[in-house]
């Protein structure tokens, strides 16, 4: 099989799932890469060979590449997902999908109009701590789900989101949304809804207090990520010189389907994971780790009782080697499968885009004195496109066809 040749635009920090992507000989290679950063465009031809095209352009990048996968900071995902989709190219795109509602159905629109196959990374689906959850939601295993808390400790926030562009709400709207948009997906997806009604508070109750800031034009030093070093949060150094997102978040949504929900985020707890607790009407259950070490899901849904650690049933995660419990590989491995053939998929743009709806307007919610805030579906257009598989208006699915792949466009 001829391998489909990729196109990579942003070679930060989650160059890692190009490399998921990149499997010369078995069906995809890195082509190209395209970053600003000259330091990060030679570590690309280090990961991906020396022959690999580098470019400070989005738009040479995408030159005579068969896929694209954009891996960019999140308010140029839209930017440049539309005008790698404008090419026709299929086109996996980094959660979050965009940094605001408008400019998801932007992409959306893009993807429909160039019939350009569209993916979106939201790599928690295929998470096994996940599809053990939604697995034995379908099982019947706690009856019918009425709600669902999620509660994630961000552990290395500090580290990861108040050094950079995270910490600055014009490139991420807030942390509410470029983190909650992960789990709100989750959430769609085990109760099979979209959120149509959220309320939201938080603030930034502790990395205002970190006076030490990098300048503009200085990196992040050598320490920037030293768990032992960074503790306690007001012992953090070197923040963002912007930092005007929320560190503490707590948002509740209630779902078309009746399902109640709610998340909650914290930047400055000492442990780093994420908890689903799903009740149902014949039971609960909730996981133990998430893709760190050994993971468990307890189920209690055998009669009241007092406090029981134990539960009734104790399901292990069976995880595998690679990013994300072995996510990362398997969402690569399903987005080349897309690219070239089409098909089925686990994700969803459109639940990508209402994920990041319910986000965006709990961020203003939040922003608001906790004002409840109604989220917009997309149009109805958008939604039945997608819902028929990104087919064309005869029916076919759009074809990535054979001669093309690996070869010089005529």
């Amino acid at each position: 099989m001829t391998d489909l040749r990729l196109a990579v635009i942003g070679a930060g920090q989650r160059i890692s799932i190009a490399q998921e992507a990149h499997r010369p000989g078995e069906g995809a290679r890195v082509e190209s890469v395209c970053d600003l950063d000259e330091a990060r465009l030679a570590a690309a031809r280090q990961l991906f060979g020396p022959g690999t095209r580098t470019s400070s352009r989005v738009r040479d990048a995408l030159d005579d590449v068969d896929a694209v996968i954009i891996a960019s900071p999140d308010h140029l995902h839209a930017g440049h997902a539309v005008e790698a989709l404008s090419r026709g190219l299929p086109t996996f795109v980094e959660k979050p999908l965009a940094v605001t509602v408008r400019d998801c159905d932007d992409v959306l629109e893009a993807a429909m109009r160039h019939r350009a196959r569209l993916y979106v990374g939201h790599n928690m689906r295929h998470m096994p701590v996940i599809r053990h959850l939604r697995e034995l939601i379908r099982q019947g295993t706690i009856g019918e789900v009425r709600t669902i808390w999620c509660r994630h400790f961000v552990g290395h926030g500090g580290d990861y989101y108040f050094k950079d562009w995270h910490a600055d709400r014009r490139r991420t709207t807030g942390l509410l949304l470029q983190k909650g948009a992960h789990d709100i997906d989750v959430i769609h997806w085990l109760t099979g809804a979209r959120t149509e009604l959220v309320t939201a508070m938080g603030g930034l109750s502790v990395y205002d207090r970190v006076t030490d800031r990098r300048a503009d034009d200085q990196d992040k030093d050598e320490h920037w990520f030293d768990p032992a070093r960074n503790w306690p949060p007001l012992a953090q150094r070197g923040l963002n010189p912007v930092v005007d997102v929320e560190d503490l978040s707590m948002m509740l949504m209630r779902l078309d389907n009746g399902v109640q929900a709610s998340y909650q985020q914290c930047h400055y707890t000492p442990d780093y994971w994420r908890n689903y607790t799903v009740i149902g009407t014949e039971g609960r259950m909730e996981n133990f780790g998430d893709h760190r070490g050994e993971s468990v899901i307890r189920v209690w849904n055998r009669g009241r009782r007092d406090y029981d650690a134990d539960g009734d049933l104790v399901v292990p995660v069976r995880e595998q080697a690679g990013g994300h419990g072995g996510a990362d590989r398997a969402l690569m491995s399903e987005f080349l499968r897309f690219a070239r053939h089409g098909g089925a998929t686990e994700t969803s743009p459109v639940a990508a885009r209402d994920a990041v709806a319910a986000a965006a307007l709990a961020t203003e919610s939040l922003r608001d004195g906790s004002r409840p805030r109604t989220v917009p579906p997309v149009a109805p257009e958008l939604a039945a496109y997608f819902a028929a598989g990104q087919v064309n208006p005869q029916g076919r699915q759009v074809l990535l066809s054979p001669d093309r792949i690996g070869s010089r466009p005529a």
